[in-house]
């Protein structure tokens, strides 16, 4: 299991990613299926 400091840093990169795809996005608002499906791909590429 990696320290908690690495768990952190990868959740404030997940974050991060999210808010930069959100940022780029035309869209105003999101549902939930939506926010899942943004967060999906940026999970699977950080494990």
């Amino acid at each position: 299991m990696p320290p908690e400091s690495e768990i952190r840093r990868i959740a404030l990169a997940m974050l991060y990613e999210l808010r930069f795809i959100i940022n780029e996005s035309e869209k105003d608002s999101y549902t939930k299926e939506e926010i899942m499906a943004l967060l999906d791909p940026i999970a699977i590429t950080k494990k």
